[in-house]
């Protein structure tokens, strides 16, 4: 069982760090193997004879599927292409406002400068946390790093 969890839990830290298409699907595929072994390693003996400490591990193992499936929803729900333009449109009808407000006023180039420049760094930090996989922005999974570091010391 610990070795089944060892690996586990570097699948899911390998998870964060690759970024190749191939090996994220490859990494997918053996997290859901490894589940399913887990799960039945904790089932045979709860069916066989129910005691509370095996519940319990009944329901961490529930725990480990439910968190794996909610980081996957999370990866695979990205903005979609209709809030995408919807934000373009706000940043261009803001920075025509912009500009229309200066030939007035008679403000200043550099002035002129900082819409554009503050809906670009906008629409680029959204793209990146939108992108885990690619990018500037990197998450750190440091609590299953700290897990496996655990479980491989012992």
């Amino acid at each position: 069982m610990r070795a089944l969890l060892r690996e586990y839990v570097d699948q899911r830290v390998a998870f964060y760090t690759v970024g190749d298409v191939q090996q994220l699907e490859q990494i997918n595929s053996t997290v859901e193997r490894l589940q399913g072994e887990l799960w039945a390693a904790v089932q045979a003996p709860a069916l066989a004879q129910p005691t509370p400490v095996l519940a319990l591990a009944l329901s961490g193992m529930n725990d480990v599927s439910n968190s794996q499936e909610c980081t996957q929803a999370g990866w695979w729900n990205r903005i979609p292409l209709a809030a995408w333009g919807f934000m373009a449109a706000i940043a261009i009808c803001c920075n025509f406002l912009v500009g229309y407000g200066a030939r007035e006023a008679g403000a200043k180039s550099i002035l002129l400068l900082v819409m554009p420049l503050v809906m670009s760094v906008s629409f680029y930090l959204i793209a990146e946390i939108d992108n885990p996989h690619g990018g500037l922005i990197h998450v750190q999974p440091q609590n299953l790093v700290a897990l496996s570091r655990a479980l491989h010391a012992r």
